[in-house]
């Protein structure tokens, strides 16, 4: 891939990664959009899911670093961050599937297209 086709990939990768920690901040702070995530069975999320809504946002950050990173826009790849950007559109493209399956209709939206997204962003990232 081209060097500007990987920066608008990581780009769009930031700020859905960026949305979607607000969302969770959102939830695990009580908010009712509890229907665009975990399952969509809660309006607002139960303590547990709270917790986990707070330790998402952390592994978004972590995630956006080793997008970046194997961008090449936060210091020089090298094979970790190789491997970790795989393991990364593995995980989303499972998301795909996962949130398309999703009981809740709001979450199998946005919940599909974020991660359809973040899986096409990462291939983008993750090709040489």
């Amino acid at each position: 891939m081209s060097e500007a086709a990987t920066v608008v990939a990581a780009t769009v990768a930031i700020v859905v990664l960026a949305a979607l920690a607000v969302l969770q901040v959102l939830v695990a702070l009580g908010r009712p959009y509890g229907r665009l995530v975990w399952g969509g069975q809660h309006r607002i999320l139960p303590r547990r899911l709270r917790i986990g809504s707070a330790v998402s946002v952390l592994l978004y950050a972590a995630f956006a670093a080793i997008l970046l990173w194997q961008a090449g826009l936060i210091g020089d790849a090298g094979a970790v961050a190789q491997v970790a950007t795989w393991v990364l559109f593995a995980y989303f493209a499972v998301g795909v599937v996962l949130n398309a399956i999703s009981r809740s209709r709001p979450e199998r939206i946005v919940g599909t297209l974020a991660s359809a997204v973040l899986a096409a962003c990462t291939l983008v990232i993750a090709l040489p």
